[in-house]
């Protein structure tokens, strides 16, 4: 894989889609940083090139953990649909980390690791932006988290 690519160039980016090398774009960064350019994901997609998506959480450049924020500044900035946002964050980075083979999608055989979302659909994540959607996350088929906060009031995991 390849990260960030903020500067990449056509012939970079036909040399990833021939390798098929995955360009992991972390857009939180670009927002942190006020670059005012994002990677070029239309162009990358258009060529071939698999992208992916993550945060890049850390204190310096993107100091975020929020997947909805990276998936809003996906579809906002740089104009992902939301099914390409939504396979960039999840099977695609898994393909990224060599792990497309346990996680990334709902498979049989996979391990089942998801997120139950309040909304009444996908697209409500594109929509609704600036919220924590997540109602219950899955680890291996178990249920992690569920929406109830330390002082036992409903609230958003």
């Amino acid at each position: 894989s390849a990260e960030h690519l903020l500067k990449a160039g056509d012939d970079g980016l036909r040399k990833m889609a021939a390798a098929g090398t995955v360009a992991v774009l972390l857009p939180g960064t670009a927002f942190s940083l006020m670059t005012g350019a994002y990677a070029r994901a239309r162009d990358m997609i258009a060529m071939g090139v698999p992208v992916a998506l993550a945060t890049d959480c850390n204190p310096g450049s993107s100091p975020t953990e929020a997947m909805p924020m990276v998936l809003n500044l996906a579809a906002f900035a740089m104009r992902m649909t939301p099914s390409e946002a939504l396979i960039a964050a999840t099977l695609n980075a898994a393909h990224a980390v060599g792990l497309a083979d346990r996680v990334g999608s709902l498979e049989p055989g996979k391990q089942a690791d998801f997120v139950v979302l309040d909304m009444p659909n996908h697209l409500h994540l594109f929509y609704h932006f600036g919220t924590n959607p997540v109602e219950k996350v899955f680890f291996k088929g178990a249920q992690v988290c569920h929406n109830v906060n330390i002082f036992g009031e409903e609230s958003s995991c």
